[in-house]
């Protein structure tokens, strides 16, 4: 009996979900922070579990139940949304050329693009895998652990009473282990080391509150002028 060939989204799945595994276990962890953070502060089951659905914004999330619980301020809300997520920008333009033809699975590629997705989809090698298929599911991968952790922590999140604070370095070894990760792949190392060098000046210079925005307009910039250097020792190695 001929053996059948794992179509093309399976294949892309197997391959995804190992990639997915690092930011499984921060946003499971996380996710539930932010569901008892909100049920504690008064909120429905429902204002976590619609926000992580159709918001999927983890930091702004996190402000949101602020924003829910306070006065009545929409353009407060839609200046701090923008000042949060201004790092998207950069993202959605390195991202141009890997997301270009992937036809109907841009929208939703664009909706799910968070940081920890454009790590992985950034620098995924995907030698024989349907690149548009592992990138729809890395994006709903990432989604969907970062729901179940919300919907999770926002069911017992009126049941249990415990103290948070900390809890949010989940996110800070998640980035850890997906830079590990990517450092081993890499043949060539400038590019994290600039990210790592500018990070550092504009963390000194503007402080840990405010250099985030200069670190990338920096990045962005470094990399733009020395996108051909870098493109012909990729070439060459």
């Amino acid at each position: 009996m001929k053996k059948r060939t794992p179509s093309p989204a399976l294949r892309a799945l197997a391959a995804a979900f190992p990639q997915s595994i690092p930011i499984m276990t921060g946003f499971l962890f996380l996710g539930m922070t932010y569901g008892i953070l909100a049920r504690s502060a008064g909120l429905s089951f429902w204002h976590p579990a619609l926000t992580s659905t159709v918001v999927y914004a983890g930091s702004m999330e996190f402000l949101t139940v602020g924003l829910l619980t306070g006065a009545f301020a929409p353009l407060n809300a839609l200046a701090l949304t923008l000042l949060v997520n201004a790092r998207h920008l950069f993202y959605g333009i390195s991202m141009l050329d890997k997301y270009r033809d992937t036809g109907a699975f841009k929208p939703y590629l664009i909706f799910g693009l968070s940081d920890e997705t454009f790590s992985v989809n950034c620098s995924a090698e995907l030698s024989g895998i349907d690149r548009k298929w592992f990138y729809f599911f890395v994006t709903l991968l990432d989604q969907l652990y970062w729901m179940c952790g919300v919907w999770a922590g926002a069911a017992f999140g009126s049941l249990v009473q415990f103290n948070t604070e900390g809890l949010d370095f989940v996110m800070t070894a998640m980035f850890v282990v997906i830079f590990i990760n990517q450092w081993k792949k890499e043949q060539d190392h400038t590019a994290s080391l600039l990210g790592l060098g500018l990070s550092l000046v504009c963390l000194l210079v503007f402080g840990a509150q405010d250099f985030v925005l200069p670190a990338m307009l920096a990045l962005l910039a470094a990399l733009s002028a020395l996108r051909p250097l870098l493109q012909k020792k990729e070439e060459t190695v």
